[in-house]
């Protein structure tokens, strides 16, 4: 091997399932450096908004090891670990531009696109055109919007794709 080889490099984990928190734990009180990458997202849950933070990559983390100076071995009896991942029997680093790309890119806390009596415009094949004022999210992809028919006011779902706020 070449000595430029050798040094610490990031090594994907595979957790076991939803352990992903616990592998991070065990192995960081082991005294091994993880990274395990998280994303805000918002669901809908009893009819309310509600945001926590997920896995980015649900199942694993990634770990920061030497392949000379420290002990593999323990890694993969600890809590939460499944295995290091490997292509053909060999465990490759992941190239330093992926985690510093994913170390510095800003989190976006995602905040509801509307809000109650936003004006907005309606993109959905039969109803293109049509301006409407948002009244709810209906689950994760769709909202409710008010829309002025015949001079009578109607609710109707669309994908939440389908509309834009009026600049």
């Amino acid at each position: 091997m070449q000595a430029a080889s050798y040094g610490k490099r990031w090594y994907l984990v595979q957790c076991k399932p939803r352990q992903d928190r616990r592998a991070q734990e065990h192995l960081e009180r082991q005294g091994y450096s993880c990274l395990l990458f998280e994303q805000q997202v918002e669901r809908l849950t009893k009819g309310k908004l509600v945001y926590s933070n997920e896995p980015m990559f649900p199942g694993y983390l990634f770990i920061h090891l030497d392949r000379v100076e420290d002990n593999w071995l323990p890694i993969r009896s600890t809590r939460g670990v499944s295995h290091i991942v490997t292509f053909g029997n060999q465990s490759i680093p992941v190239p330093p531009e992926v985690i510093e790309r994913l170390q510095t890119r800003e989190i976006e806390n995602p905040s509801p696109v509307f809000e109650k009596g936003d004006k907005v415009v309606i993109n959905e094949d039969g109803l293109q055109n049509l301006e409407a004022i948002f009244v709810a999210r209906d689950g994760e992809e769709r909202v409710l919007l008010l829309l002025n028919i015949l001079q009578r006011q109607t609710v109707v779902r669309v994908p939440l794709k389908r509309v834009a706020a009026i600049a």
